[in-house]
């Protein structure tokens, strides 16, 4: 089977198969939802920062070498600002909608821009994972198939919490998973275009990298954590503390998993 083939089939293996095992979260009944989604935010605030901290971000200084630290921080810190600013656009053009009265809560009005964050910052990581895939691919078959399977490992944790953001910010069970579905295909996007460019690409993929990071941080640290702020409570404390903890360490062991293969 001709290279390009491989890398095409695992890619969307890759991307696709995460989305489709995380969207088992949506056959719960929505009555549950309301218990289950507080959970899923806490849990998505501890993977989206491990993802930043812990694998994008370490990758990006792999890629341009300690020298190169400072303008990645630049990246990220200006990242962070544009997407403060997208969120404030994003709002302020839910609030002059004219169709906006009588179709979402308060709650998931504002909310909802970080479900687009989300899947414009989880599409962003899964280009980036497709560059990988077809890497692996380009040094050995056996080496890109394993790569795959780990990626795809490595998604579904994060893919729940943004199941759970997405339903938080008021999107329907079918919008978030094709929402989540198209974002994925970016992984074959990625996959494709280093199959033939692997080079041109290898010099802007720690931007790649530093950008989702910063999306990833902004989303965590302004919209999830001051949602569970709501929650004062000694038992609710710990709750989420156990969660954003749970989110950290499983996400940093499967990123241990992909490095050692």
């Amino acid at each position: 089977m001709p290279l390009l083939l491989w890398i095409i089939l695992f890619t969307l293996l890759g991307g696709v198969l995460s989305v489709v095992a995380a969207s088992l979260f949506l056959l719960l009944p929505e009555k549950h939802h309301p218990n289950v989604l507080p959970h899923g935010v806490s849990f998505a605030t501890g993977a989206l920062l491990s993802v930043a901290f812990w694998d994008l971000l370490p990758g990006a200084v792999a890629a341009t070498g300690i020298e190169g630290v400072q303008g990645l921080f630049l990246v990220v810190l200006l990242g962070i600002l544009a997407f403060f600013l997208l969120e404030k656009l994003l709002l302020w053009r839910h609030s002059h909608g004219d169709d906006y009265a009588g179709h979402a809560s308060a709650e998931a009005h504002l909310l909802q821009p970080a479900g687009m964050l989300i899947v414009l910052g989880d599409g962003i990581h899964n280009f980036v994972d497709g560059v990988l895939i077809a890497a692996a691919f380009l040094v050995d078959i056996h080496l890109g198939i394993v790569t795959s399977l780990a990626v795809a490992a490595h998604e579904i944790p994060q893919e729940v919490g943004d199941f759970a953001v997405l339903l938080q910010s008021g999107y329907s069970k079918l919008k978030a998973f094709v929402y989540n579905v198209v974002s994925s295909l970016a992984t074959v996007v990625g996959g494709v275009l280093a199959y033939f460019g692997l080079e041109q690409l290898h010099g802007a993929l720690a931007y790649f990298l530093a950008v989702a990071a910063s999306s990833f941080i902004y989303v965590a640290v302004a919209d999830l954590i001051p949602n569970l702020h709501r929650q004062t409570d000694a038992g609710a404390i710990v709750q989420q503390m156990a969660l954003i903890v749970a989110g950290v360490l499983l996400i940093g062991g499967l990123d241990s998993l992909v490095h050692k293969h």
